[in-house]
């Protein structure tokens, strides 16, 4: 139905937007936060004809996707809040100090914008991490024009939610191109846009194959620039025994729920559960499986993601010592996902890097060590992660505190008895991790926070106050939290 774009209509596309950057990037925090709100509310009336449009597209359930239509609508306001607030500038302030020998100068830091952003539409979130998603609002707050590359696995939701943030940018009376919408099936429009050299900053929700891509293409540029790309997970979950023998069947019925959570197909899905074995871990595993089996194969996002569910799966399950535990006694159509349980012993685990990597989908692998040394070995061998998981009472927390450290280094979400499906909103989430869940783990996708992402500092030394942005001024206009000589305060200078 749409066509990818030529290298023509991108050239256009980003001079246009560079040129509309110019202008946004002088509107006040207000304006953009009053943006922001409009977007959310044209995304209200889009009303049930989005969402029936998106379910066509991508087989996901009508009240998935209101949920995450509300997630995102969620997003856009309390990131707009965020901007009002200022707080994410960082604001340093050190006032001079004429008699210190030498002279100590005036200097002031805040942020600004790094300039037009490329955002790539995630497959699995049509709404939440696509057009109108946390990266676009994130690079609208902190002031950047944005150009959004639509995910081809729902081109017209895409174009619909599009529609939507012109509406509203044609009501707040803004620049028609700080917004920006393109469609591409082919890598090249991928590498058009991000070796544009007028684009600064790209943010990428998918896999590692695509993410890394984009961060070659942009470090390879004369000017390389930040890619913000998240890359999904395995999300390891470590069950310890004591805890195991105090709630294994509650434990397996919560990771069952979560491994099939969304068929499988979210970025946090549990996709390792390493445990020791005995009798508990047993229970846990006989649990488990009698859970898995009840649960039903469901559609997947699209023929693609379910031809590489199953390719990858077979993959896993054709190396040495992998044996499946259970799986869905459903029979599943080759584009719906079948829920899977496989296992291993450590030793395979951890000498056949292909059992590290990510089946996307209900799937996961179940790797049984003979005692806590071996786990923490696995553990030694982990890869980055979005997040990590221990299943351990008081006592085995404080028992195994080297196991605990090496698990906190693999993550950038560190759960304690829980589940990691389910990523709040909020400032202090942190939706990110070490290479190769994402390729900057100081920055977090999900949450306020994450307009630092599409700001740089600036610091200004003895400066007039008249001549200083609003943020450094004396007497704080914007009544912002600012750090003047190491102290938080709103008080002027």
């Amino acid at each position: 139905m749409f066509k990818d774009a030529i290298i023509e209509e991108i050239n256009s596309v980003v001079n246009h937007s560079r040129q509309a950057f110019q202008q946004y990037k002088k509107y006040s925090f207000k304006q953009r936060a009053d943006l922001m709100r409009a977007i959310a509310n044209e995304l209200e009336l889009c009303g049930d004809d989005l969402i029936k449009i998106a379910m066509q597209e991508t087989n996901l359930p009508e009240a998935r996707l209101r949920g995450e239509r509300a997630r995102t609508i969620f997003q856009l306001i309390s990131y707009a809040d965020a901007c009002e607030k200022g707080d994410w500038l960082d604001i340093r302030i050190d006032t001079a100090i004429a008699d210190k020998n030498p002279p100590k100068p005036d200097i002031r830091k805040t942020s600004v914008p790094l300039g037009p952003v490329v955002v790539f539409g995630s497959s699995n979130f049509p709404f939440a991490y696509s057009t109108a998603g946390g990266d676009t609002a994130c690079a609208l707050a902190a002031g950047c024009s944005v150009i959004i590359k639509a995910h081809p696995a729902h081109a017209q939701t895409s174009e619909m939610v599009a529609n939507a943030i012109h509406t509203a940018i044609e009501k707040c009376k803004m620049p028609e191109h700080i917004f920006s919408h393109v469609h591409g099936a082919s890598f090249e429009v991928g590498k058009a846009l991000v070796t544009h050299q007028y684009i600064k900053a790209v943010g990428f929700t998918g896999s590692f194959i695509g993410g890394k891509q984009l961060f070659d293409w942009a470090n390879q540029r004369k000017e390389p620039i930040s890619v913000f790309a998240e890359m999904g997970s395995v999300n390891p979950v470590f069950l310890l025994n004591e805890k195991l023998n105090q709630s294994a069947n509650d434990i397996a019925k919560q990771y069952a729920a979560s491994i099939t959570l969304g068929v499988g197909q979210f970025c946090t899905n549990p996709g390792l559960i390493i445990g020791i074995k005995s009798d508990a871990l047993n229970t846990f595993i006989h649990s488990l499986s009698d859970e898995i089996k009840k649960i039903a194969p469901a559609k997947m996002l699209h023929s693609g993601i379910a031809n590489a569910f199953y390719q990858k799966r077979a993959n896993a399950l054709q190396q040495s010592n992998v044996a499946v535990v259970a799986e869905s006694e459903t029979n599943a159509d080759e584009n719906s996902g079948l829920p899977t349980i496989a296992t291993v012993d450590a030793k395979t685990f951890i000498n056949n890097p292909l059992l590290h990597q990510e089946v996307f989908g209900p799937y996961s692998l179940l790797i049984q060590c003979t005692d806590i040394n071996e786990m923490l070995l696995v553990a030694n061998h982990l890869e980055g992660q979005l997040t990590s998981t221990v299943m351990a009472t008081e006592n085995e927390f404080k028992e195994n505190i080297e196991l605990i450290d090496t698990i906190k280094n693999l993550c950038g979400r560190f759960i304690l008895n829980g589940v990691p499906t389910g990523v709040e909103v909020c400032r202090s989430m942190m939706h990110g991790g070490p290479f190769p869940a994402t390729t900057d783990a100081r920055f977090t996708a999900v949450g306020a926070d994450g307009i630092k992402r599409f700001a740089r500092p600036i610091a200004y030394q003895n400066w007039n106050n008249e001549f200083l942005p609003d943020e450094l001024k004396n007497e704080n206009p914007l009544n912002i939290w600012r750090m003047i000589n190491n102290e938080w305060t709103k008080n002027p200078v």
